[in-house]
């Protein structure tokens, strides 16, 4: 017999041999029935997976990011399947899932146009209805390499030839169809029960330009078919809220064909990043930040000591000064080390928190841009914390207290990820154990609930990510926290304790909202572009009826002005109906509207983006109102 513990530290005996579905089935007939995969000792594998020995056992369902990927890859595998039942001599390449579906990339020489995508969503439909198992096998490497070639399958030929000489090289069979993969699977193509293909982009072959281009065949898989049309509905509602289109529209910032990942921001655009960034410089005062500025470009020794050199020099720009290697800075890290290094601190200073509004330059593929999401120049909110040991766990609430106080005043919900230590990472066990060990603690008591995310911390010490959920139920990775004992030992930092000793510092990076242009991005789509008044550029329009208004609706201007109050006039000769229609689409909070009797009386007429015509009343009462309106909502996090 043996033991398998569960997630709930259940232990349950079981013949060896057993089938993961059969344990799922003997634990309640309706968990395996939403069964889609397993966690045996954190690896993940499949329902049809034996078990033979003692384990840790975790049964994953759609609720998991785990047998969402699974059901998903099995959606690739279908897809794959379907093009090759419609059109036999396209050639396959790579069909992963990824966060929201999967996709497959196909060499073919026609383009894929709508009508096929129907086509080939109905051929998937054909293949779920067939009920057709999924069957692994394995081949040594010689036939493996001999099985693809005999089907004319470069690209998978290429992808095992590039395997590790003693990698395990296996398949899966789905009736006529046969694909070499890793898994796991779903046991049948009847679990992909809800589906949709989405688009079609190219893609580079690995995701090198220098290589051909291919087709990518976009998809998506529920278990459930009200989940795949709420998801349907998301898309449509977000393609609407699209930040590239509603920039120009609104004319807040936009990317131009000089310049590829290198964002433009105009008037109307600086004001919603000023806005940001004065609050972040009044909440980090009060907060006891103080504020530095470091160059873009430092030598190339330096990146070297940080260990970004070897963990991030495919995404860095350089360049040479009096023949000199020099690097265009990726991270701010270095900069704010070198800030606290400029003088030796004593413990009685500490802890020392340094922020900067750092520019930052990535190198990013062209394929991979997208508008102010994916850019490869952008402004880190960063923040370096040095402090002692025992000051880490009252430091990282800080943190999480201030990010919370910044994502409650956007609206905005989140849910927390602790991720831990890489492969790729620096450092000792005992230094990795002393920094996850300090977030669990912070964690921990300040009561936030969190996920563990295995593996995903940064390669110089663990992180706390934040993901925000805008208003149509997407999440966005924004705020992190990261502790780290590697670059004070790289750079040989200290600070003189109470015993007159050097000691050396903790540190911590972290961020709130992440990059400024990317949140800018995030909030326009979660707003639709209609901004709250609080960070709307232009917070009213003021519109004459005819031109007897004009030297009226100059004076309102004037006056609002004076109160701080972001002001635009349409003295145009257009109707009246018209530049309301112009300004609603510009998504103005708030519009005067002027004529004789307004200007007779000393009144204005009130029109709300939101509430249509408020009536009649006294500009003092409007500026009263709106002057309100802004400062209450910023108390209320104050």
């Amino acid at each position: 017999m043996i033991k398998v513990t569960l997630k709930d530290g259940k232990v349950l005996e079981f013949e060896k041999g057993i089938k993961v579905s059969e344990i799922a089935f003997s634990i309640s007939p309706s968990l395996r029935k939403k069964a889609l995969g397993a966690k045996i000792n954190g690896e993940t594998v499949e329902l049809m997976a034996e078990v033979n020995e003692d384990c840790n056992l975790e049964i994953l369902t759609f609720e998991d990011a785990d047998g969402r990927w699974i059901l998903r890859h099995t959606g690739s595998h279908i897809l794959a399947q379907a093009v090759r039942r419609l059109y036999p001599e396209v050639k396959l390449a790579i069909g992963p899932a990824i966060e929201n579906g999967f996709y497959y990339d196909f060499d073919s020489n026609f383009s894929f146009t709508p009508e096929m995508l129907s086509d080939i969503e109905k051929e998937m439909k054909k293949i779920v209805k067939e009920n057709i198992q999924l069957e692994r096998f394995e081949l040594p490497r010689e036939e493996a390499i001999k099985f693809m070639k005999e089907r004319n399958e470069d690209y998978k030929v290429e992808l095992i030839e590039d395997l590790p000489e003693d990698a395990v090289i296996s398949f899966y069979k789905q009736g006529d169809f046969v694909d070499l993969c890793a898994g796991p699977h779903v046991p049948s193509t009847k679990e992909v029960k809800a589906f949709k293909l989405l688009s079609v982009a190219g893609a580079y072959w690995r995701g090198n330009e220098n290589n051909k281009m291919l087709q990518r065949i976009y998809g998506t898989a529920f278990t459930k078919k009200d989940e795949l049309e709420n998801y349907i509905h998301m898309l449509e509602e977000a393609k609407k809220r699209d930040h590239r289109k509603i920039g120009r529209e609104l004319g807040l910032y936009d990317i131009k064909e000089e310049g590829p990942g290198f964002p433009f921001f105009y008037p109307k655009g600086m004001v919603i990043r000023n806005i940001l960034e004065d609050f972040w410089r009044d909440e980090h005062k009060k907060a006891g930040y103080g504020e530095i500025k470091t160059p873009i470009i430092l030598n190339e020794a330096l990146w070297h000591q940080s260990g970004h050199w070897d963990h991030y020099k495919e995404n860095m720009y350089f360049t040479k000064i009096d023949n000199e290697n020099y690097a265009i800075k990726p991270m701010n890290c270095p900069g704010g080390i070198l800030a606290y290094k400029s003088t030796l601190h004593s413990y009685r200073e500490l802890p020392i928190r340094l922020g900067e509004l750092g520019l930052v330059h990535r190198h990013e593929y062209s394929g991979a841009l997208h508008g102010l999401m994916r850019v490869r120049c952008f402004t880190q909110d960063d923040a370096h914390i040095f402090m002692t040991k025992e000051q880490i766990k009252s430091e990282i609430l800080g943190v999480i207290k201030m990010i919370d106080d910044f994502y409650k005043l956007f609206g905005f919900d989140y849910f927390v990820e602790l991720s831990t230590r890489p492969e790729d990472s620096m450092g000792s066990d005992e230094e990795w154990e002393v920094a996850t060990n300090g977030l669990i603690e912070a964690l921990n008591a300040g009561g936030i609930q969190y996920k563990v995310n295995e593996g995903d911390g940064a390669f110089y010490g663990p992180k706390i990510d934040f993901h925000l959920k805008d208003c149509i139920g997407r999440t966005w990775q924004c705020g992190t926290v990261q502790l780290d004992l590697q670059m004070p030992e790289r750079f040989d930092l200290a600070y003189v304790g109470a015993d007159g000793e050097k000691h050396r510092p903790v540190m911590a990076h972290r961020v709130i909202f992440g990059s400024i242009e990317r949140f800018i991005g995030i909030l326009t789509e979660h707003y639709a572009g209609a901004f709250p008044t609080w960070l709307a550029p232009v917070q009213v329009k003021i519109m004459n009826i005819t031109d007897n208004q004009q030297e009226y609706a100059v004076e309102i201007q004037k006056n609002l002005q004076e109160k701080g109050i972001r002001v635009e006039l349409d003295l145009r000769n257009e109707k009246i109906g018209y530049k309301i229609r112009e300004a609603q689409l510009q998504k103005i909070p708030y519009m005067l509207v002027l004529g004789d009797k307004e200007m007779n009386e000393k009144t204005i007429a009130v029109r709300s983006r939101k509430d249509g015509d408020l009536g009649s009343m006294s500009l003092e009462a409007f500026s009263e109102k709106i002057v309100k309106e802004v400062e209450e909502k910023i108390n209320n996090l104050q």
